[in-house]
């Protein structure tokens, strides 16, 4: 049995719902000059050999973890101001997860395999998201 990969979670600040996130992604802003989906984060991971065995970053929207993405590679950026950043280079998919509350923290984090919150079945993938003043009530009681 194959250990479960290290993951990030991350707030997605702004970010209403899975389909604003989606929305946003499609912005050729969100880009790099490859079309795949990045976010660039100051904080380069120290462990990136593990996160590229497979790893997601976990989106948490409106303080639940909703959905993820497979992370592709991590890429240099460096801006205008000279600064060297980590693109965090994704797959273009948006894989739903179950709804997991999260308290909110700065940056991103590590999330190991074994603690993430597992994929909705592809049944469900394109189910409409409930409001997430709900999904929080329903996590908050333990129904998701």
């Amino acid at each position: 049995m194959t250990a479960a990969p290290l993951n990030l979670i991350k707030l997605s600040v702004g970010t209403e719902s899975v389909e604003s996130l989606i929305a946003w992604q499609k912005n050729p802003r969100a880009h790099g000059a490859d079309g795949a989906p990045r976010h660039v984060t100051r904080m380069w991971p120290r462990r990136e050999v593990e996160l590229l065995q497979g790893g997601s970053i976990y989106w948490v929207i409106q303080g639940l973890v909703q959905c993820r993405q497979v992370i592709v590679r991590l890429d240099e950026v460096v801006r205008e101001d000279g600064i060297r950043r980590c693109g965090i280079v994704l797959a273009p998919e948006i894989i739903r997860t179950a709804t997991v509350q999260k308290r909110p923290f700065q940056g991103w984090r590590y999330l190991p395999g074994a603690e993430a919150p597992p994929d909705l079945a592809r049944t469900r993938q394109d189910e409409d998201a409930l409001p997430a003043a709900l999904s929080a009530a329903l996590a908050d009681i333990g129904v998701i």
